[in-house]
């Protein structure tokens, strides 16, 4: 759609915004200033011609390039640290390019636009301009697309649209419309999620390719010829909007056996001088034409699809297409005699071509593909929470990459030059869509490379921090130095702690109203606080926990915490003003019995008076309760021995010793908070574990703040830490977690919708990933868990949900990375200390959405904090908001973000399922000339989910189920120019030409 682009504008307006959109269409798409048609013959229109009366072999040369896993993503690039892994991406690049000038039938795919785009920006224009060629050719093409090939299980959607968009943007600027890759190629990742096959169908591909499914799966899938199928990713969007042809690769992502011809493998060479010794090409044609007829006795069509390359391949890609020119000349040379095997260089598109013109029927999924096993003992179900610091700063980080996104748009030029200097977001974006690789946030690289992920994180936050001061200025009208305090978690802010009157400043990245608990570490006892009005906040003073004292180490000097309860308006901020009254340095008091009871006028929580733990929760609105008990445990991880072939846990692999978890303590010890602001019970378990039940005043979620590490690993065997919540509640085995933060997924104890399972691992084979929220429920009471990081999680026995905190183990998993999943620092030595929140929610089922969708959003795009020392200017304005109004409950604003000098990009999303709630599963429209408080809207064109094709251009192949008519596409048409609707899971992404008021 491309709607009101000229609406209301005078003569010469028009004029200015003809031009600019012949300029948003260079930027954007090719049809809008398109080459002469005859000049390129990329995609579809670039592949060879097959044979219909043949088995016809496509072979896709390529390489997996992974961005950070043995070595960083620089050491990668460079070629650097040889004695780790041999790998230089640098070198694979300007190898292909070379080979393919040499023969034109030859075709290579690339497809982690963060290594090509580093490579694109060191070439000369001569080599640019002969890129361009063989891309126009279809010689090179892209595939996938993304900065990277993101991981499935621990990414949050948000960050995975950011990631792909930046990565097809630069394809699209460079290459224009051949750029455009057709096909998502995710060959890698550990398990395959419904939501990324969502978002891949809205972003436009034609088909997806993966490698990696459970063994089970892919032996049933064989047999029944199943292997490529119809994956039906959405219950809420009208098919074919999330509908996704997708096929699995037969060999993972690597050659045939023994037909390897990389520097780094052993498989001999085609030798076809007869006069030499040794002269195989009989047996290397013979074992091919063997391999394909097999492989064409599990897919459905004449075409089946090789490919011919693996990770890190093609540094000397002469050694490849030496080899693959004289197997294609051999194989297809036996035609003559009767053969029916044809082999052609091709790409996934290509092959992806052939199957839409058999026309055929697909089998239809609409589960999705986890958990993964490539065997009976090794389900890859660790990786959902290894390394859950780095998990957490992720997620930290995409909540401040948003915000410096949005106060980019609101503050206008100055946010990126103004009185605090020169900032910027790409820094950021660059370094939070290298984190959403699949061995980055997965937690499954090597410790230094996860290190250099989180140096990336903290480098692009300071660079992002000078633009939010400059924006924060422009908007307060207040040049004041603004300090950040990044440890409130462990009660550190040297500003807050020291200062006898100060400001925060809370900045809300979404677009309704939140209120929020701030707690600033301080050394007095008493203070007052007041907001942007002047009128009086109430507040309380605590003493820091002795957990927070511990994991300081000298970090931090307070001795108390000033709790109050923050409002912020939708995109906006709002400023209070705290000045001490009391000081001294001596703790708040605390009462050391334990409370049976701490209740607020929505909730109600009891503990057991012997043992110090939870013991029911009450939901006072409804006047439902539940029994609820919750310790922690851990399992003992599966010790290897290569003698008795144990599989050990690992980064990658969860495979406890016993299906019995080991309780840390049946019993806590206590001390109590009571207070006008929060409520807290203070549990200890033991040296390494400790938490914090807390209850807020005007809060409908009972939080849960806990503290792991060191773990212990005196046994030698390392352990896998979890905390189980026991309920009355009866599931009868059903549980349910979410895709990616989005869509919310069934599951079932030792079941799989699309397969008889025989379940060898009770505990690891019922783990899946929680990316925000999980929850068990009844006819009557539903329990949900929103999590503030991406965690494995599962229903082990009727009516309980465990979550997995913490891991530490002493073994490698034997899946590459060789390295135990054993993480210290320099300020933990003796391990890894982490820290986070569960927030619990009691709820009526059919009510129970309207409660979780906004507060996981509030976790994920969390308030900002800035502090200001002193007295403000009496100039000041205390409170902003971006919007004319908040948006409706059940519309999220995903994405603000400055896309050219007058131009931003929105995303518009529903965050609500079609099923789940009486009041919010219903269209919703948006007018968006009311949106925005500081922006005019000018023009507004739709784009696709990843902006790089307008939304009425994007065309895809259409695909029929086994059972059921193919769908049509339906439109919906919207109320008028300017207001869009949305519907259930629906996310509308718009350029909109804007102008700064």
């Amino acid at each position: 759609m491309i709607c009101g682009l000229f609406s209301n504008m005078a003569a010469g307006a028009q004029k200015l915004a003809v031009s600019l959109l012949f300029v948003l269409g260079g930027v954007l798409s090719f049809p809008l200033g398109q080459e002469r048609k005859d000049t390129v013959t990329c995609g579809y229109e670039s592949c060879h011609a097959t044979k219909p009366d043949m088995l016809n072999v496509h072979l896709v040369p390529h390489t997996h390039d992974d961005v950070g896993w043995l070595k960083t993503v620089d050491q990668y690039f460079y070629g650097d640290r040889n004695d780790i892994q041999h790998a230089g991406v640098q070198y694979i690049l300007d190898s292909v390019v070379d080979q393919l000038l040499k023969n034109p039938d030859r075709r290579f795919i690339y497809v982690e636009t963060a290594f090509f785009y580093r490579w694109w920006k060191r070439q000369d224009s001569g080599m640019q301009q002969t890129v361009k060629q063989l891309v126009n050719e279809g010689r090179l093409e892209f595939v996938n697309g993304g900065w990277c090939m993101s991981d499935e299980a621990t990414t949050h959607y948000s960050a995975v649209i950011d990631q792909m968009t930046i990565g097809l943007r630069f394809l699209n600027e460079t290459f224009g419309a051949c750029g455009r890759p057709r096909v998502a190629w995710h060959i890698d990742p550990f398990g395959h999620a419904r939501e990324h096959a969502s978002m891949f169908a809205q972003m436009g591909y034609d088909g997806f390719f993966f490698g990696r499914l459970d063994y089970q799966d892919r032996d049933r899938r064989m047999m029944a010829k199943e292997q490529e199928l119809l994956w039906r990713a959405s219950d809420s969007l009208t098919p074919p909007v999330a509908d996704l042809f997708t096929g699995i690769l037969p060999n993972g992502y690597n050659p045939p056996e023994g037909f390897c011809w990389d520097q780094s493998c052993n498989d001999p060479p085609i030798r076809d001088d007869p006069d030499l010794e040794d002269y195989n090409v009989d047996d290397v044609v013979k074992r091919f034409v063997a391999i394909a007829e097999n492989q064409a006795l599990v897919y459905k069509t004449n075409h089946i699809i090789m490919t011919m390359g693996s990770d890190f391949q093609y540094e000397n890609a002469n050694l490849w297409y030496k080899n693959l020119d004289k197997l294609i000349r051999y194989v297809n040379g036996l035609q003559s005699n009767g053969s029916k095997v044809n082999v052609l260089y091709s790409t996934p598109s290509c092959y992806l071509q052939e199957l839409h013109r058999a026309n055929l029927t697909w089998a239809l999924k609409t589960d999705d593909f986890f958990p993964y096993a490539d065997s009976a003992h090794d389900f890859w179900t660790g990786y959902f929470t290894s390394r859950p610091a780095l998990k957490r700063y992720e997620r930290i980080s995409n909540s401040n990459l948003q915000t410096c996104n949005q106060l980019e748009v609101l503050g206008g030029p100055v946010s990126r030059k103004g009185p605090f200097g020169e900032g910027d977001s790409q820094t950021l974006k660059k370094a939070m869509a290298v984190a959403q690789h699949h061995d980055a946030v997965s937690g499954t690289e090597k410790q230094h490379v996860a290190n250099d992920y989180a140096r990336k994180l903290a480098d692009g936050w300071q660079h992002c921090q000078v633009l939010v001061s400059n924006s924060l200025a422009a908007l307060s009208g207040s040049s004041s130095q603004r300090i950040y305090c990044d440890n409130l978690n462990i009660s550190v802010c040297p500003l807050t702690a020291s200062s006898k009157k100060f400001s925060v400043s809370v900045y809300n990245p979404l677009a309704r109203p939140v209120t929020w608990p701030v707690r600033l570490p301080v050394n007095g006892t008493a203070y007052t606080v007041s907001d942007a009005n002047g009128k009086p906040v109430d507040c309380q003073v605590v003493p820091v926990s002795k957990a927070t004292q511990d994991v300081r180490r000298n970090r931090g000097f307070a001795v108390n915490e000033l709790v109050f309860q923050v409002q912020a308006p939708p995109l906006g901020y709002s400023t209070y003003s705290v000045s001490l009254l009391q000081d001294g340095s001596r703790p708040a008091s605390t009462q050391h019995r334990t409370p049976t009871v701490i209740q607020n006028k929505f909730l109600k929580v009891t503990f057991d008076p012997d043992t110090g733990l939870l013991s029911s929760l009450s939901n006072l609105e409804t006047q439902q309760s539940i029994k609820l008990a919750q310790n922690f445990y851990w399992y003992n991880a599966s010790a290897g021995n290569n003698f008795l072939s144990i599989q050990p846990s690992g980064a990658y692999i969860f495979r406890p010793n016993s299906s019995t978890p080991f309780i840390i303590s049946s019993t806590a010890k206590t001390e109590s908070i009571q207070g006008s602001v929060v409520q807290e019970v203070r549990q200890w378990f033991s040296p390494w574990v400790s938490q914090v039940v807390r209850l807020y005043a005007d809060s409908r979620a009972l939080e849960l703040e806990w503290t792991v590490g060191p773990v212990p690993i005196d046994d030698s065997l390392g352990k896998e830490v979890i905390t189980r919540l026991d309920t009355s509640i009866q599931t009868g085995e059903y549980f349910y977690t979410d895709s990616n933060g989005r869509e919310i997924l069934q599951r079932k104890k030792d079941f799989r919708p699309t397969w008889q399972l025989r379940q060898s691992e009770p505990v690891a084979g019922n783990y899946y990933p929680v990316n925000s929220r999980a929850f068990i429920k009844d006819d009557v009471d539903q329990l949900t868990v929103v999590t503030d990081r991406s965690q494995g999680g599962g229903s082990i026995r009727n009516g309980s949900l465990e979550i997995m905190l913490h891991r530490r183990l002493l073994y490698d998993d034997v899946r590459g990375v060789a390295e135990p999943l054993n993480e210290t620092s320099d300020i933990f030595p003796e391990g890894l200390v982490v820290r986070g929140r569960l927030l619990l929610s009691l709820d009526r089922p059919p009510h129970a959405a309207d409660a979780h969708r906004p507060l996981a959003q509030e976790v994920v795009l969390q308030p900002l904090l800035t502090f200001t020392d002193g007295d403000l200017n009496p100039n000041t304005r205390l409170e902003f908001s971006g919007l004319q109004a908040a948006l409706p409950p059940a519309v999220h604003l995903l994405t603000l973000s400055q896309w050219d000098k007058d131009s931003v990009l929105l995303r518009l999303e529903h965050q609500f399922q079609s099923w789940e709630s009486k009041v919010n599963s219903r269209p919703v429209t948006v007018n968006l000339q009311k949106l925005f408080s500081t922006l005019d809207v000018l023009g507004v064109s739709e784009l696709n989910l990843s902006a790089n094709q307008w939304k009425d251009e994007m065309k895809r192949f259409d695909w029929t189920p086994q059972k059921g008519e193919k769908p049509l596409l339906k439109t919906f048409e919207d109320p008028s120019t300017w207001e869009v609707t949305l519907r259930p899971m629906e996310i509308r992404t718009f350029l909109l030409r804007v102008h700064l008021r």
